[in-house]
């Protein structure tokens, strides 16, 4: 009888936990939504990495400048690939 009791309150600790995470993944995930989230805006300008052709909003884009233009990629080992490419 005290085995079941103990089992039981195990259980019950262990499906209060994932209820709370879920409730807490909800919760968080709709205040992200409401106090702007990484999705861009519709209108904002995407310019796409020339070495992986991912597209990243440029202004949060890795960049290199390259003669008189700028080379935009998604993150710093692209932008390595590109460096050692061009070399």
């Amino acid at each position: 009888m005290l085995l079941r009791l103990a089992l039981f309150v195990i259980l019950a600790f262990f499906v209060a936990r994932a209820l709370w995470r879920l409730l807490d993944g909800i919760v968080e995930g709709a205040s992200r939504g409401s106090r702007g989230s990484q999705v861009p805006q519709r209108g904002v300008q995407m310019v796409r990495d020339p070495v992986c052709g991912t597209f990243v909003v440029a202004d949060r884009a890795v960049t290199l400048a390259e003669g008189r233009g700028r080379v935009y990629f998604c993150s710093d080992a692209c932008r390595d690939k590109y460096r050692a490419r061009t070399a």
